[in-house]
């Protein structure tokens, strides 16, 4: 705690108030405090997402073979031609597949509320399984890739994956 005593020298400068000396000693308190603290740093991730993964090629190219698969097993659900200009909604789907193509988890990422999209979505991409196994750079320290898909309904219910989607109509007709 810092004191403050009179001087005893009969300086006449003018002294702070009490309360900007008792400030000061907090202060003072609260530094001399935080200097024995530690910071400790937020701990690593488990999973570690190779750099490779992240916006390759190879993962672009390993989306496609698997929307491919989604699309191969599941011919009735599939939109042919382009998607109307207004979907009824577009649900994203976040779903990890391990090193033998097995779907370990998936969930809806993303949604507009539409419930029968949504079942629709997480169905199909089940019906899919087992997906192609991943090339061996994409998976992380457990063996697994995280991935994620759009898919695009009509009104119809009929959908198509974003990574092989036409290009959307431009006008409501």
């Amino acid at each position: 705690m810092l004191i403050c005593a009179p001087s005893s020298y009969g300086s006449s400068a003018p002294r702070a108030p009490l309360a900007t000396r008792f400030g000061l000693a907090l202060l003072l308190g609260l530094l001399g405090c935080l200097g024995a603290c530690t910071i400790t740093p937020p701990p690593k991730p488990l999973l570690v997402i190779p750099p490779a993964a992240i916006n390759s090629t190879t993962l672009d190219e390993y989306r496609t073979v698997v929307a491919r698969r989604i699309v191969e097993r599941n011919p009735a659900y599939i939109l042919r031609g382009p998607p109307q200009a207004m979907l009824r909604s577009l649900v994203v789907v976040s779903f990890t597949v391990d090193r033998n193509g097995q779907i370990v988890k998936s969930a809806v990422y993303r949604t507009n509320g539409d419930d029968d999209a949504e079942t629709t979505a997480l169905s199909t991409l089940r019906r899919a399984a087992p997906l192609p196994p991943p090339p061996g750079r994409l998976l992380d320290s457990v063996g697994q890739v995280e991935m994620f898909e759009d898919w695009l309904f009509n009104d119809n219910g009929k959908f198509q994956l974003r990574t092989l989607a036409s290009p959307q109509a431009q006008n409501f007709q």
